[in-house]
């Protein structure tokens, strides 16, 4: 085609440079779906998805899919969606695309490497959690592609988001029906721990790394901060400029057990990253069971102590908080 566009006339050879120029200036999103056509014999759509920076046009289905948020992993590999790259040290143990060779390594939040993600050709790129400050290199690295932002908004009710990621996935993979029962089922957990919940008993969260327990607060602290609201627990404590660090607020473990909490809900940070590693290891319920100031403790003597899963730190998907609020109404009913 090229040989006989040199023979044609300057005036002709001129407009049809004109027309291939404005075709190839058409949207991302139109090359996409004409990609994805190919590749699905013509059975291709757009549909929309509100994100955290709007309304965004997706190609569905999605040819070449590309996630950096920890919290879908689980969802995305039970529903067999394939991907053609991740960060697969964020990736739980026991999903597929941790240990699959066909997927590219996006490297870790500390270490990325973001280029790998042009070898994907990706149409969407499902970005967050630990990866939510690198979107704009995305959508420069990786242009045609559709740029997802799908992590917990502030000010937003926690459930309510993790429902909103959820549903977003199911229209996006055309899993609706399972994607409302996964809703379905994390609403049933709520009302387990609300039904079974005395309000006047207090709560303490904590969070086990590197040998230490350290305050995780009601509100700001990190995965158990939510769940406050969630359920509407009692705090045992509050303390002025808490945060969402990962390892947990600094302060003492006489200062936790001087409130004494009914109950202690558990976040092992160390579970998920160093316990199938050589690191030296020390379990959260060891930690506990060890602390000399805990031993008076309410939840300590009641055994009213509830860890979360083992996986939570790399893997906090509905199905993860499903999983700990179903294992908190169980202790509760029981006591």
């Amino acid at each position: 085609m090229l040989a006989k566009n040199r023979r044609l006339p300057a005036a002709i050879a001129a407009s049809a440079a004109l027309i291939l120029g404005l075709s190839a200036c058409g949207n991302s999103e139109a090359e996409s779906a004409s990609a994805a056509a190919e590749e699905t014999g013509g059975e291709t759509s757009t549909v929309q998805i509100e994100d955290n920076n709007g309304t965004q046009d997706v190609v569905v289905p999605p040819q070449s899919v590309v996630a950096t948020d920890n919290r879908l992993f689980e969802t995305l590999d039970t529903w067999g969606v394939e991907l053609k790259a991740a960060p697969k040290q964020l990736v739980p143990e026991g999903i597929s695309y941790r240990d699959d060779e066909e997927v590219i390594d996006l490297g870790s939040h500390r270490e990325p490497d973001l280029e790998a993600v042009v070898a994907a050709e990706p149409d969407l790129i499902i970005n967050g959690q630990r990866f939510s400050q690198y979107h704009e290199d995305f959508t420069k690295l990786a242009p045609e592609a559709t740029v997802l932002a799908l992590d917990p908004r502030d000010g937003e009710a926690f459930d309510e988001e993790l429902k909103r990621q959820t549903e977003a996935l199911g229209t996006i993979f055309d899993r609706e029906d399972d994607a409302q029962q996964l809703v379905e089922d994390f609403d049933a957990s709520i009302e387990r721990v609300k039904g079974a919940y005395d309000a006047e008993d207090t709560v303490m969260s904590v969070i086990t790394s590197g040998g230490e327990i350290n305050y995780s607060a009601p509100g700001e602290g990190r995965t158990l901060g939510p769940v406050y609201e969630v359920l509407g627990l009692t705090p045992a404590l509050e303390t002025e400029d808490s945060s969402a660090n990962h390892q947990g607020d600094d302060i003492s473990v006489e200062a936790i057990a001087e409130s004494n909490p009914d109950w202690i809900l558990v976040l092992d940070r160390d579970a998920g990253v160093s316990a199938n590693s050589e690191e030296e290891y020390t379990p959260a319920n060891e930690l506990l069971a060890d602390s000399e100031a805990l031993q008076n403790v309410q939840a300590v003597q009641d055994e009213n102590i509830v860890y979360m899963p083992q996986d939570t730190y790399v893997n906090e998907s509905i199905q993860t908080y499903t999983e700990f609020f179903n294992t908190v109404a169980d202790a509760m009913e029981k006591d």
